[in-house]
């Protein structure tokens, strides 16, 4: 039976507010488990069916004594990467190496938990046998399969009150048998078990394995902290959520179900989160509580949206990862920079508390985290409003987002004050400009045109459209000249002047760093042009460059010509920036006088609002911003893009795919100042007095296991490949039991945030709207509807 899903509209509000609460987080994880029930069914429906199917026998069969144990295995952090994988990019369907075989792991747990007696063949690889949520057991040489025998006594099957201790797990090879200890969680000859830590404080209750044991994901292989070091590390970062964020501590209670410990990267921190794997963090050792509470909550909020795309759309589809985003390195997809957004709300929600509570220099770092945390989420939002195809749910999703970052302490908040700010908006506005000149090229016969044009002395007109290029392989930071820059500004009271970074540029024009010195200091100083400085860095170098090339020669005994003043060229460019010139060929230009207008005395200050320095056209009011014609920007989406390298060895909070870490930082650098979120995509007015369209998806009583193999094909009226729209009234393909929907994108690694908005159809009105007269996304909304 397929029953349907319900995501109220004050669930779905409180979910986008960034928070949610235990009972939103339950709802997700019903939903997730029927959407591993609906990947199990298309499974055993493929090529890798007949390698599915003993494993699933057994799992309907524990379903039948012990449907807790059955939906623990269900919900675990290996089974949505085992689904994954083998829908996705299986390595060999019919060679004997099937992904699909992996299940038969999965079902040995879930038999162990009932207690209910089992035989199933499970793969070994190198030697190695691993089963998740239990351990590992190791040497078993060149063989590819083992024989796992479960024995359980005569009365324990599925009674409650038994627990793994009172079976006897068997496992069979050619090369002989291998039994495991009787009580699985301590180690043994050959085994490896996972431990399980255990926290607890006011009556809140964290129980999570130490998942090394699990094929989909990576495990630990070092012995650099041992089970009774996160133990401890656990206990003491519990506490501080409990007594710190008690509804978000409510909230990890209620979801999350493993940590995977990583290997530790060359410094800091490497954590990450699956899309696959809901409530599954992954993390190297965080070496105090501080940091692994800060872990836990960021990446959680990565498996919250995770979850909630699965139920509604947020956003249109296509494309490639071209958007900036100042925790990462690289471009990312629209899905990315969301999914970084939300995360960055439970960094923010630390910050806060932590810039209230402490003292002397702890008090002024976590201010510095605080104010720069902020600026990384504003500067998100104005991406995102800027260049991602929202649909009315997921317009209605950002402006709540951007209510709860505009309702919270200011970045100049606590000690420093608008000292701090400058400090901050500098690194934000040098990062961005180091990312531009590295990911952003500028048309040759557009910036060749504004060279004409600049030597006749004659307006620029639009500006020529970029192509921000796509990451490929390891990717790494600005570097560390721009890490100790940035480093600096924490003590700085203000930027380099600006004529002076001017002049250094000048002298090293292929320097990134003393681009992102001018960018910064035109900023802060107000400069015409600051905004093109920053936004459309690679521009104004190209054409500096390119003019000073092609300077005359100076007559015998003058004095050479000095090269262009980039101040003086992004003010020009700023001057009439009223959008993207797509065709290579300039505006008409007024011939009347123009040779006697000098560029470099054109200093009127670009009219706020006439138009966005950056990628595409600027969108027309009351209408949301498609994709950018001709600039190589249509809103992307892929799966899976690294961070500096790809394998997760990142910063603080960092997620290898869609983690959104804090990072390197920027504020808003459009030359439009005030991007604001689009409404939604309906006739103008079509709001007012209507009834508010709900994120309703309805819901229903799940389906068992056992089903997988009896229920007919598709999910029910009104649902789209099994990942349906969230309107009201209709149905989610989401569903307490499996029909087939069409599998999701590859899967297997840490790659929440890169995948599809979710499965519904866009456009959808929407009661509320954002301000056109807002300064930034964070600018009072309103309700009109």
């Amino acid at each position: 039976m397929i029953g349907p899903y319900v995501l109220p509209d004050d669930v779905f509000d409180a979910l986008a507010a960034g928070a949610g609460g235990r009972p939103a987080v339950l709802l997700l994880r019903r939903a997730r488990r029927s959407r591993n029930l609906l990947l199990l069914r298309r499974a055993l429906d493929g090529p890798c069916g007949r390698a599915v199917e003993p494993a699933a026998d057994l799992l309907a069969g524990v379903e039948r004594v012990d449907p807790e144990a059955a939906r623990s295995v269900i919900d675990g952090p290996a089974f949505g990467t085992w689904a994954a994988r083998t829908l996705g990019d299986c390595p060999a369907h019919h060679r004997g190496g099937c992904a699909g075989r992996d299940l038969a792991a999965l079902a040995v747990l879930a038999a162990v938990r009932a207690a209910r007696p089992a035989r199933v063949t499970v793969p070994v690889r190198e030697g190695r046998l691993r089963l998740p949520g239990l351990g590992t057991v190791t040497g078993l040489g060149e063989v590819p399969e083992a024989l796992v025998v479960v024995e359980a006594p005569a009365g324990a099957e599925g009674a409650p009150g038994t627990s793994a201790g009172s079976c006897r797990v068997r496992v069979l090879t050619a090369a002989g048998e291998r039994v495991l200890p009787r009580d699985p969680s301590r180690p043994g000859h050959g085994w490896q078990p996972v431990a399980v830590l255990d926290a607890r404080h006011r009556g809140l209750t964290l129980r999570l394995p130490l998942e090394t044991a699990t094929p989909e994901l990576p495990a630990l292989e070092t012995a650099s902290a041992g089970p009774a070091a996160w133990q401890d590390l656990l206990r003491q970062a519990w506490e501080l959520l409990v007594d710190n964020h008690p509804r978000r501590a409510e909230e990890l209670a209620a979801g999350l179900n493993g940590i995977v410990p990583l290997p530790a990267p060359a410094r800091g921190v490497a954590s990450a989160t699956s899309r696959h794997a809901f409530g599954t963090v992954l993390t190297s050792w965080p070496a105090d509580p501080e940091r692994l509470a800060l872990t836990l909550l960021h990446e959680f909020q990565h498996s919250k949206l995770s979850a909630l795309t699965d139920l509604v759309t947020l956003y249109e589809t296509g494309g490639g990862p071209r958007l900036y985003a100042p925790w990462r390195p690289d471009p990312r997809p629209p899905g990315g920079l969301l999914q970084g957004i939300y995360a960055h709300l439970g960094d923010l929600a630390f910050w806060q508390e932590r810039s209230g509570s402490r003292h002397g220099p702890a008090q002024a770092d976590a201010a510095w985290r605080l104010a720069q945390t902020r600026a990384h989420v504003e500067r998100g939002l104005t991406e995102a409003a800027s260049h991602v195809r929202l649909t009315a749910l997921g317009t209605r999703f950002l402006e709540r987002l951007a209510r709860t970052v505009r309702d919270g302490t200011g970045a100049g908040g606590g000690s420093g004050g608008e000292r701090l700010a400058r400090a901050v908006a500098r690194v934000q506005a040098g990062d961005e400009a180091v990312w531009r000149l590295r990911w952003a090229a500028a048309d040759d016969t557009g910036t060749e045109r504004l060279a004409t044009l600049w030597r006749a002395g004659r307006p620029a007109g639009p500006l020529p459209a970029d192509d921000v290029r796509a990451a490929t392989g390891a990717v790494v930071g600005p570097g560390p000249e721009f890490g100790r820059w940035a480093a600096r500004q924490r003590g700085a009271e203000r930027a380099r002047p600006a004529r002076e970074a001017a002049d250094a540029v000048l002298a090293e024009p292929h320097r990134a760093q003393g681009w992102a010195e001018l960018a910064a200091a035109a900023g802060e100083e107000d400069r015409p042009g600051a905004d093109v400085l920053r936004a459309r860095t690679e521009l104004v170098r190209d054409l500096c460059v390119r003019l000073t090339a092609r300077q005359p020669a100076p007559p015998p005994g003058a004095a050479p010509p000095r090269p262009p003043d980039p101040l003086a060229l992004a003010a020009w460019l700023a001057d009439t920036a009223v959008g993207t010139d797509h065709s290579g060929v300039g505006p008409a230009a007024d011939e009347e006088g123009a040779a006697d207008r000098a560029p470099q005395a054109r200093r009127a200050r670009p009219t706020r609002g006439s138009g966005r320095v950056g990628r595409g056209q600027p969108a027309e009011a009351g209408r949301a911003p498609g994709p950018a014609s001709g600039d190589g920007l249509a809103v992307p989406v892929e799966s899976g893009s690294g961070e500096a390298p790809v394998d997760p060895a990142r910063s603080p909070g960092s997620d290898p795919a869609a983690d959104e870490a804090p990072g390197a930082s920027a504020p808003p650098g459009q030359a439009d100042p005030r991007p604001v979120l689009p409404p939604a995509r309906t006739e103008h007015g079509a709001h007012r007095g209507a009834e508010r369209p709900s994120a309703d998806v309805q819901v229903g009583s799940p389906a068992p296991v056992e089903g997988v193999r009896r229920v007919q094909q598709g999910v029910g009226q009104g649902a789209q490949g099994g990942l349906g729209p969230a309107g009201r009234g209709q149905r989610s393909g989401v569903a307490e039991g499996p029909g087939a929907p069409p599998p999701p994108g590859p899967g297997g690694g840490p790659d929440a945030g890169d995948g599809p908005g979710g499965g519904g159809a866009p456009g959808q009105k929407t009661g509320v709207s954002m301000s056109q007269n807002a300064r930034s996304p964070l600018a009072k909304t309103s309700a009109t509807g």
